[in-house]
């Protein structure tokens, strides 16, 4: 049960369905995450009201169809004010199109359709792969890696930084400020990190405005929806959101992935004798390594499960838990790849899916397919402790690999 003050509470919650978990943050969470996650299954209500005196509370949903439903449902469950950094009231930007609900959520989506669509994508799975190559070739015959830092990170920011039109050589530089941003758990710290994201992206807009290029950022400069120019603000809100989500979100799945491989070598085999499945492969590992939550606020007052909640109340799906519901993915925990399609919430749903979806996916096929195929044998390195980030992105901070 909780510990927090009453006051911080509304009055409409029912005291049995008060919890204090440390999600994101407590020790049990970041001893073993995913783990911790499935198991609110066994140990907790479907909808409970979820106080961490660090991110808020909120009320909070393990069950897919109550998440699924919150994302599909912006009527009652709208985005604004959905991502917690600071921001200056004086100079306020949305994160965009995150924070826009319908219908003014689509003309901003529309922009980068082409870019992000299968078809787009599917156009970079040469030099993903090339890439891929270049990368391992520099430790492959050094027996070792810090994963990391050698493969998990550069692979999805490398190709995030050229979509996005930005230079390589500060790659370093722009994970250290998502980093600081996403899993510092200090107020200061994060506020410092923004200050330095605002200040460099306002100089690249700039330059890109006088002399516009063909990445997102230049597209999204030059986007004319319904024949208007975005406004400064909002180009500024447009490119920052894409900035901070580029930049950790597939970076942490392939390092929960990669972490279960090097433990199971089994199951690295399966994939590598099953070729023609890499597509469930990775849907499958999806599900069972997501590694973001959807916040929300209500807009109305809405009942759900017999439990009243209050126009204003925050809502939280907790998605990796979603994706272990047993009523929906029958023995959750168990990872099959040969499991039923069914949809997974790795990426959220509704009008706000990730947009970058389907590039996540080509990303981690392909890291998966030339990673096997060039090191099938692999495990942690002996002695390494694997410790997690606190914080809204779920992943390892470091995870040596030795082959």
């Amino acid at each position: 049960m909780a510990t927090a003050p009453a006051a911080e509470i509304p009055s409409h919650v029912p005291p049995e369905l008060i919890r204090e978990i440390g999600l994101t943050t407590g020790p049990e969470f970041l001893a073993a995450p995913h783990k911790f996650m499935a198991e609110l299954h066994e140990t907790h209500p479907p909808l409970f009201y979820s106080v961490n005196p660090l991110t808020g509370n909120s009320w909070a949903t393990i069950k897919h169809e109550d998440a699924f439903f919150a994302l599909r449902h912006p009527e009652y469950f709208t985005t604004a004010g959905a991502t917690p950094f600071p921001r200056d009231p004086n100079n306020y930007f949305y994160f965009i199109p995150l924070e826009i609900d319908p219908p003014h959520h689509r003309k901003y989506r529309a922009i980068l359709d082409k870019t992000f669509s299968p078809q787009g994508v599917a156009k970079l799975e040469g030099y993903m792969r090339k890439l891929s190559n270049d990368l391992i070739d520099e430790f492959i015959d050094k027996g070792e890696c810090e994963f990391t830092t050698d493969f998990g990170r550069p692979l999805p920011v490398s190709i995030f930084l050229d979509l996005m039109g930005l230079p390589q050589d500060m790659r370093d530089t722009f994970v250290g400020w998502a980093v600081d941003l996403l899993h510092s758990g200090d107020r200061m710290t994060a506020g410092m990190a923004m200050r330095g994201i605002e200040a460099y992206l306002a100089k690249v807009i700039e330059e890109k405005t006088a002399n516009p290029d063909d990445g997102v950022i230049g597209t999204i400069i030059q986007a004319r929806p319904d024949g208007v120019p975005l406004t400064e603000r909002e180009i500024f809100g447009f490119t920052f959101f894409l900035f901070i989500a580029g930049l950790d979100t597939v970076f942490a799945t392939l390092n929960n992935m990669w972490l279960w491989l090097a433990n199971t070598p089994d199951r690295r085999r399966e994939i590598i004798e099953n070729p023609g499945n890499i597509n469930g492969q990775v849907e499958e590992l999806l599900r069972v390594f997501s590694v973001t939550f959807s916040g929300r606020t209500l807009t109305q007052d809405l009942e759900m499960r017999g439990v009243q909640m209050k126009a204003g109340d925050k809502f939280m799906s907790i998605l990796p838990a979603c994706n272990y519901d047993p009523e929906i993915f029958p023995n959750p925990t168990e990872i099959d790849f040969n499991r039923q399609r069914k949809p997974i919430l790795a990426f959220a749903g509704g009008v706000h899916s990730c947009i970058g979806a389907h590039l996540a996916r080509l990303e981690i096929k392909i890291g998966l397919q030339e990673w096997l195929r060039r090191i099938p044998d692999f495990s942690v390195k002996p002695g390494a402790a694997i410790e997690y980030y606190p914080g809204g992105v779920v992943g390892p901070k470091a995870l040596p690999l030795v082959w």
